[in-house]
């Protein structure tokens, strides 16, 4: 199994961050019993002191930087991803994918079926360069412009249930697309540290929800144990 992470600013974290891709190294190490490796052409978090992805500062200095390797952005949506996927993949040669985006294009870019007509190019794209990838999407979850601006509310759980249908309607047996649940119990207010970036439980709860639908659709790893008191 060959994984690559995909997503926005909650995906590549910040200087400081552990980032829930970290998390989900540890779960597959731990409960995984089959090789696997995790592929990119990224390692940075981004530096918001430099304004560019350019800081290797994890939260964990012992994470490898084999698992470190990513396709995440801060300010990148699907709109930014679709064009590039067909080449990463054909460089990287994943056959998993856990992605997280949509924000970023419902905040500045698009609207909800624009955004949508952007994952299915995306998913258009990704199996042009390999036909049996197969994928778990993380909808839209909660954030403090959601929250705040009842439009943009509204239009984020438009998209989430346009994103529904698209998954279920792309998904093949050979090239198989999974839709995560909402993360178990998040909440901006206790998970995230700015309201929409996740700090160490939200990392935590974000993984979890990509490792539940994996286990289950098909069964990689095991139960994520949420050790929410250690963080």
């Amino acid at each position: 199994m060959r994984i690559m992470f995909v997503g926005d600013s909650m995906t590549i974290g910040s200087a400081g961050d552990f980032t829930w891709r970290y998390r989900m190294w540890e779960h597959l190490n731990t409960t995984y019993g089959g090789p696997y490796k995790i592929v990119g052409p990224r390692q940075e978090v981004y530096d918001k002191l430099a304004d560019a992805p350019v800081s290797h500062a994890y939260g964990d200095p012992g994470f490898p930087s084999h698992a470190r390797r990513h396709l995440a952005g801060w300010g990148e949506g699907w709109l930014h991803m679709a064009p590039v996927i067909q080449d990463t993949l054909r460089t990287h040669r994943a056959d998993t994918l856990l992605i997280s985006l949509g924000l970023i294009d419902l905040g500045f870019y698009t609207d909800a079926p624009q955004t949508v007509d952007n994952v299915r190019r995306f998913v258009a794209e990704a199996r042009a360069a390999n036909p049996t990838v197969r994928a778990v999407l993380l909808p839209v979850i909660p954030n403090i412009r959601a929250e705040a601006d009842p439009p943009f509310g509204a239009e984020v759980a438009r998209f989430n249930g346009l994103l529904g249908q698209a998954v279920a309607e792309l998904s093949t047996a050979d090239s198989p697309l999974l839709l995560t649940s909402r993360p178990e119990g998040y909440d901006i207010h206790r998970d995230t540290y700015d309201g929409t970036h996740p700090n160490a439980s939200g990392e935590h709860r974000i993984a979890a929800a990509f490792a539940a639908a994996m286990h289950q659709a098909w069964d990689v790893g095991d139960g994520y144990q949420l050790e929410l008191s250690a963080v």
